[in-house]
């Protein structure tokens, strides 16, 4: 069954990335990283296996559009500092206090705003909102976040 899912998101990320033809390719990688993930993300929270693999679908087109926009604007290094930001911010930022992170080369910024730790299914969570500012308009994505096993963070919302 997840060898199936993991299909059907790849097609529709190499769809959606694809759907531009004058994109370049940080517009197609943040399109198919951004179905990949948002299909994980529907996959987990649809449920029954019915409303998984509906689930798997609408994250990854929602998740592929989102992508885009972002991917389009930044680099790896950007995505780089981004992820860094966030995974500080879920450890071990205070509730409430923004981690910020900049870009010196190119001028990208943003910060993570975690919220108050709570247990959910027997793991510890965290809701947090996201700004990334991209010709000093700010783009902002709110989510929860949960620790894996192994110590990890994996959105979940």
């Amino acid at each position: 069954m997840f060898l199936k899912i993991a299909i059907v998101v790849a097609v529709i990320g190499g769809s959606l990335a694809g759907c531009s033809a004058d994109s370049g390719p940080k517009e197609a990688g943040g399109t198919a990283v951004g179905a990949v993930a948002g299909g994980l993300i529907g996959n987990a929270i649809g449920g029954s296996a019915g409303n998984r693999l509906a689930g798997t679908v609408i994250g990854a087109a929602v998740g592929g559009l989102l992508g885009n926009r972002i991917g389009a604007s930044l680099d790896e290094e950007d995505r780089r500092r981004a992820y860094a930001a966030q995974m500080q911010a879920l450890e071990s930022g205070p509730s409430g206090a923004p981690v910020a992170w900049r870009n010196p080369d190119d001028g990208r910024y943003g910060n993570v705003v975690p919220g108050p730790a709570y247990q959910a299914n027997g793991a510890t969570c965290r809701q947090y909102t996201e700004t990334i500012y991209i010709d000093g308009r700010p783009q902002v994505a709110r989510g929860t976040a949960c620790r894996n096993p192994d110590g990890s963070w994996s959105a979940v919302e």
